[in-house]
């Protein structure tokens, strides 16, 4: 098991902040959909729709976000993306038709992305030698606190009247507002002072460009267990609907008791890298093991798919910490927020496209699908060393780039 708290108080500040945060995530990811198709009665397929509108909406947001933490300070922008959060959810609440719907939910999944981005030079500068590791931990308090908020949203649910309803969003509010105030406590990051050459360096760097794409796709196997697995437990197997629960329920405690500790080991890109190629085959197993378990008796199914998650969320943890090391490790110090952003943006589209694509495959499709996606995850995972290597060479030529830049700039 991870610390309980990590060493410095900075550290502990934002480990706080993280998991109050995280508990009203928690409170919105259970429950936020029912909210919107039970209490408010919007059609599903428009809820959908302005879901995904939001998801693309917060992809054009955390590059610039980014930005403006390294030339403005990070506590500061990372501190107003959760006061916008909480007021955008707090807007739910009067949210009663479809576009005033699609603009709260707009609204918060840019200041979210937003977020994600500022918060990054934090843990950067607050993270002693290894802010990878640092990143492992909050990844563990981050799973803690939407667990606890899952238990909490469960009462809602439960309940199910439109006042209940109503009470677990103004806490998810609450709860990001919260998290702001706790940050106050945070010593302020001063600005990284440019060092000349083009703005939107981020942007340029192709083999960053090229990871980030990686890992994007990589990334759709965060829906696995919240969307493949659930409906094909329902639609193709004969086993209890108590299993969801429980394949939840043991991802979520492997990654809080191991994502640390996994993440130890992968302490340079070229670890990162290898990392990458070790989570693509853990997710093959994975994916096959799931196929196989259609069509055989219940307690075998069980067994099957429990081992399934289990390879899955070691892979999982693979997959996260090599994220976290070649993301930090290859993005340079005085951009380290737009960085962050753009390698956000493989993520964001993940979130977007993912549960699709996995429908299609593995549900509509079948027990092919799965091994179609197992397939993609392990050939991402061996376009990877190829593509770190790139970009530390990319990484080493930088200097003479930049001062070709400045030169060409200046002449």
């Amino acid at each position: 098991m991870p610390a309980l708290l990590p060493k410095t108080g900075s550290q502990r500040v934002l480990a706080v902040s993280n998991f109050i945060y995280t508990v009203g995530s928690g409170l919105y990811l259970t429950a936020g959909v029912l909210y919107f198709t039970e209490a408010v009665h919007l059609p599903a397929g428009q809820v959908g729709l302005g879901l995904g509108i939001a998801g693309l909406v917060a992809l054009a947001v955390g590059v610039a976000v980014g930005h403006l933490a390294d030339r403005h300070g990070a506590r500061g922008i990372y501190a107003a993306t959760l006061v916008v959060q909480a007021l955008a959810t707090a807007g739910f609440v009067l949210a009663d038709s479809f576009w005033p719907f699609v603009l709260a939910v707009c609204t918060a999944a840019a200041a979210k992305a937003a977020g994600i981005a500022a918060r990054s030079p934090l843990i950067r500068h607050y993270g002693g030698d290894r802010p990878q590791e640092f990143r492992a931990y909050l990844r563990a308090v981050t799973n803690v606190g939407v667990s606890l908020g899952a238990v909490l949203a469960g009462w809602a649910v439960q309940v199910g009247s439109l006042t209940a309803y109503q009470l677990m969003v103004l806490g998810n509010a609450i709860a990001f507002a919260i998290a702001a105030l706790i940050l106050s406590l945070l010593p302020p990051v001063a600005p990284v002072p440019t060092s000349g050459g083009p703005r939107w360096i981020a942007l340029r760097d192709r083999p960053y460009l090229l990871l980030t794409a990686l890992d994007g796709v990589m990334a759709i196997q965060f829906k696995v267990l919240t969307v493949a697995i659930p409906l094909w437990i329902v639609d193709a197997t004969t086993a209890p609907h108590w299993l969801i629960s429980a394949t939840m329920l043991t991802g979520t405690v492997i990654v809080v008791a191991f994502q640390v500790r996994a993440s130890r080991n992968v302490d340079s890109p070229a670890a990162g890298a290898h990392a990458y190629r070790r989570a693509g085959v853990a997710f093959l197993i994975a994916c096959s093991l799931i196929s196989l378990s259609a069509g055989i008796p219940a307690w075998a199914t069980v067994a099957l798919l429990l081992i399934a998650v289990v390879i899955h969320t070691v892979g999982e943890l693979w997959h996260s910490a090599a994220g976290f090391e070649v993301s930090f490790a290859l993005a340079p110090q005085q951009a380290t927020g737009q960085y962050l952003g753009v390698f956000g943006l493989g993520a964001g589209l993940a979130e977007a496209l993912g549960p699709g694509l996995l429908i299609a495959l593995c549900i509509s499709w079948g027990r092919p699908g799965w091994y179609v996606l197992g397939a993609m995850f392990a050939l991402t995972g061996l376009a990877a060393p190829p593509a770190v290597r790139w970009a530390q060479q990319h990484q080493h030529a930088s200097p003479t780039q930049l001062a070709l830049v400045r030169k060409a700039t200046t002449a």
